[in-house]
């Protein structure tokens, strides 16, 4: 069974690959190195051979000039029983065997297809005749060496006593001699075991090194991170893994135990979640129930909108009569006189409430608004004459700073107005109507581009952190029920957006609070403040 699983997993794969590779390319390697030092024993044996014919010609030369044959036999015997000669001939210039270790052999004419007779095909007389020899098996077995020389004439040969040959012939004869490789098999036989045996070696101590660094680096940490995984699916998502490498391993470790802590993150974030969806859904339930009632609100409020633009439209047709009539009477008195100052009471008090249902009208309904270059100082100042007058107002004192080189700001004067008077009448409510108001104009820079901005300040009750959050959100109100509907800080943040400006609320419970509101200056200027 482990060996079923050791085929079929990464390390077994890799080792048997691996494995393979090695053996093929040690196969070759073996292969390589033997023929070439086979190769390198028989050049070796070839040059040998050679230096072999060398000393058989310079043995028998003595006898050759001298042409005493019994000698030249004697000495080929001789050589012929030495340890690793087989044979050796020499042949005349016709192809018979003039001397041989082998005395039955003398005066033998060899065929055309002998070896000896193959080095040159019968050429004897020719030209130029080199050395050849080949290979041949015995019957035990071992390799054999023939070696074919050719004999040369010289001036010694063609200039001794017997003076056999002329001096044209330039081969004489031929030496041949067959020597025994069976010591140099032998060797070959025993190089290639040993090296067999070295390369075997080679091949077990590198497969059990390859199987110990693959177990250390992959098998080992592949079963560290199978087992995580394991615990994991079981639900353990607080295991984690060890793998102390700064390879792709220990990389692997590392987002494995990242991932488990996600997990485990998320698992207790579902159970918190799943713990409290009780209390969510009543919360949600309980924004809904205030969502619905802001919504009857908003209806009551709409309706309450329509019917008083429809009790305006029908006060406005009297108050114009009235207004006709009191210019009308003011004719009759002359300037100065009492009557006449307070017919003119009578028509600018009539005139007031004709615009305060001119912007009751125009509250109720849609209209164009109408933006230019307005002087943010005077709306301010006409803004605190509609109400200075006001019983609220008696006993707040008014503090008034004005930065009169303010440029004007892109505005209709009138929404700007409604902003105003909307920040005004709070700060009186917040007042309780006693304590100090303050309203300061400035110039201020805010990324990079200038602004005018007002601040209305008062020294009320202050805000707390909490309602600051929800300062601006609609029906919201810190105002006693019947006395604020939550919708004047809404709309006034809505007017100044549309503006290009914002306005925004700074607290201090006990204190008071200031407001701010930010206007960007009329175009026309160019921002040249």
């Amino acid at each position: 069974m482990e060996l079923k699983r050791l085929t079929y997993s990464l390390t077994g794969k890799l080792i048997l690959t691996i494995g393979v590779m090695m053996l093929i390319g040690s196969a070759i390697f073996w292969y390589i190195l033997v023929r070439h030092e086979e190769n390198d024993f028989l050049n070796d044996a070839v040059k040998q051979g050679i230096s072999f014919g060398e000393l058989v010609k310079k043995s028998t030369d003595y006898g050759m000039m001298t042409f005493h044959q019994p000698m030249i036999q004697h000495i080929v015997e001789d050589i012929g029983k030495t340890e690793g000669v087989i044979y050796i001939r020499i042949f005349d210039s016709k192809g018979r065997i003039a001397y041989s270790s082998k005395k039955e052999d003398i005066g033998t004419v060899l065929d055309k297809s002998a070896p000896a007779c193959q080095s040159c095909h019968l050429g004897i007389g020719q030209p130029e005749i080199k050395v050849s020899w080949s290979f041949k098996k015995a019957p035990e077995g071992y390799r054999i060496l023939n070696m074919v020389q050719p004999i040369y004439n010289k001036p010694g040969c063609y200039t001794s006593a017997c003076h056999v040959h002329s001096k044209e012939q330039k081969v004489l004869g031929l030496v041949e001699s067959d020597l025994s490789l069976e010591y140099l098999d032998s060797r070959i036989k025993q190089h290639k075991m040993v090296l067999t045996t070295y390369v075997i070696g080679l091949l077990i101590i590198s497969a059990i090194v390859l199987s110990i660094i693959l177990w250390n680096l992959i098998s080992k940490p592949v079963r560290i991170l199978r087992k995580g995984m394991r615990k994991v699916a079981s639900g353990d998502l607080n295991y984690t893994v060890t793998i102390d490498t700064r390879d792709e391993m220990g990389e692997l470790a590392g987002v494995f135990n990242t991932m488990a802590a996600e997990l485990s993150k998320a698992k207790k974030e579902l159970i918190e979640w799943g713990s409290t969806l009780e209390k969510k859904v009543e919360e949600k339930t309980e924004e809904i129930r205030k969502a619905q009632t802001q919504l009857i609100h908003s209806a009551k409020l709409a309706s309450l909108g329509r019917m008083a633009a429809g009790v305006a439209h029908e006060i406005n047709s009297p108050l114009i009569d009235i207004i006709t009539f009191a210019h009308l009477l003011r004719e009759r008195f002359k300037d100065g006189s009492q009557e006449r100052e307070d017919i003119e009471v009578i028509i600018e008090q009539a005139n007031r409430c004709s615009t305060i249902i001119k912007e009751l009208l125009s509250f109720s309904r849609a209209t164009t608004v109408d933006k230019g270059p307005v002087n943010i100082n005077d709306v301010l100042k006409s803004s605190l004459n509609m109400v200075r007058h006001k019983a609220d107002f008696f006993n707040i004192n008014i503090i008034m700073d004005f930065d009169e080189s303010l440029p004007p700001v892109k505005s209709d004067a009138s929404q700007l107005q409604q902003v105003f008077l909307n920040m005004i009448i709070n700060a009186a409510d917040a007042m309780d109507g006693k304590g100090t108001f303050t309203i300061c104009t400035r110039k201020v820079i805010e990324n990079g581009k200038p602004f005018a901005e007002v601040e209305f300040a008062d020294t009320g009750h202050g805000i707390s952190e909490e309602n600051m959050a929800k300062l601006f959100e609609p029906f919201f109100s810190t105002k006693p029920v019947g006395k604020g509907t939550g919708l004047g800080l809404a709309v006034s943040q809505g007017i100044i957006q549309d503006h290009g400006g914002r306005i925004f609320a700074k607290s201090k419970v006990g204190e008071g609070t200031s407001f701010f509101v930010r206007l960007p200056f009329y175009e026309d200027y160019g921002g040249k403040v």
